[in-house]
């Protein structure tokens, strides 16, 4: 099979769906790999460190489009590169269609079939593929809320470890998955005063054991949310369910309630977002005010570290590429977990989240791939 890979034209996207190492695992198997050029550069790897491992180097993303049998991505196509895309080709990257339902009719207009990495899911419910980045989303949402809580970049002046006779900063999470148990954990390990809020009582009670009490969990409900929101310095919102649109879990008046100048990180928002005044933003604009409360949601944090979380990805999608260069049939009978991340296929879509997101009828994956 011919694999393609192209340059992120996100913007502030520098990571790349493939390294050297990559590279090496297909060209091995008797695969072609072609990589627009520069597509590494952003995560510090070279185009001379990608042909070295066999990569053929492409001037332009339309070579990549026109030549390869299965695109690997790491954000979702943008307009321009969703029109290059064929019926008969396989496109394997995050596509977040909640967030984005335009360019999810506009894939489905496409004919081809679509993986998405964020809903590639276990029995155990796990999801393999997002994990890695949610890590580092997490793990960046508290440092990034640390940062604008300084006054000089928009926030309170608070310090998020306090000092000695001075309390720390107060911080909530909302939600315990992986992407809220990464920012707690970080926050806790800067000296924060940390409350994780989560429905699910399992969860609460590994953070409670990862944390060994040091962390305070609570069961999330509206009168939770309101009670702790309302007072916090730092929010991080990390409310996740697959494929489906994030819900809004803190209504425009709690931030309305909130103190001066405290800050909100929405890691949710490419699922939509789980605060009600949050919207997308960029790592060169990344925040805004709404009622005199700081407002963070960049919708690829991860792509501030892109020389981590390229690597990091990778390790996770490496996998899953080599099986899908042998047939996407073939990929599934190895990995079934495969079968809900494929969210589009033949024109139809294929998962009943992104289905009801689209209002658009769902096929069964099996029949169209």
């Amino acid at each position: 099979m011919i694999i393609g890979v192209p340059k992120e034209i996100k913007p502030d996207e520098h990571r790349i769906a493939m390294t050297p190492a990559g590279v090496r695992e297909l060209v091995t198997r008797n695969h072609e790999v072609l990589v627009e050029s520069g597509a590494g550069a952003g995560s510090s790897i070279n185009d001379d460190a990608l042909m070295a491992a066999g990569a053929e180097i492409v001037p332009m993303a339309r070579d990549v489009f026109d030549r390869s049998e299965m695109v690997v991505k790491v954000k979702e196509p943008q307009p321009d590169e969703v029109d290059m895309l064929r019926p008969e080709q396989v496109l394997f990257t995050y596509l977040h269609l909640a967030a984005y339902p335009k360019m999810g009719r506009a894939l489905v207009t496409s004919g081809a079939t679509a993986i998405a990495y964020e809903t590639v899911q276990l029995p155990s419910g796990s999801l393999p593929l997002l994990a890695p980045m949610s890590e580092i989303a997490g793990r960046m949402a508290a440092q990034v809320g640390a940062h604008h809580l300084e006054r000089p970049h928009g926030g309170r002046g608070v310090l998020l470890g306090g000092v000695p006779g001075v309390a720390p900063a107060r911080v909530t999470v909302l939600g315990a998955g992986r992407a809220g148990t990464n920012a707690a954990m970080i926050a806790a390990g800067m000296g924060a005063e940390v409350i994780v809020l989560d429905l699910n009582v399992e969860r609460l009670r590994q953070m409670d054991e990862l944390s060994w009490g040091h962390i305070v969990t609570v069961r999330s409900s509206v009168l939770t949310v309101e009670e702790y929101v309302s007072s916090s310095d730092l929010v991080i919102g990390a409310v996740l369910i697959p494929g489906a649109k994030a819900p809004v879990v803190v209504p425009e008046e709690l931030i309305e309630a909130m103190r001066p100048r405290s800050v909100v990180v929405d890691i949710s928002i490419d699922q939509g977002g789980c605060i009600a005044t949050a919207h997308e933003t960029t790592h060169a604009d990344p925040t805004y005010v709404v009622h005199d409360v700081v407002h963070y949601a960049v919708g690829n944090i991860p792509g501030a570290v892109p020389n981590t979380s390229t690597y990091a990805l990778t390790n996770a999608t490496m996998p899953y590429v080599v099986d899908l260069a042998d047939g996407v049939g073939h990929a599934v009978e190895r990995h079934p977990e495969l079968l809900p991340g494929i969210n589009v296929a033949g024109g139809h879509v294929t998962n009943a989240n992104i289905g009801e997101v689209l209002g658009l009828p769902t096929a069964d994956p099996l029949e169209v791939i």
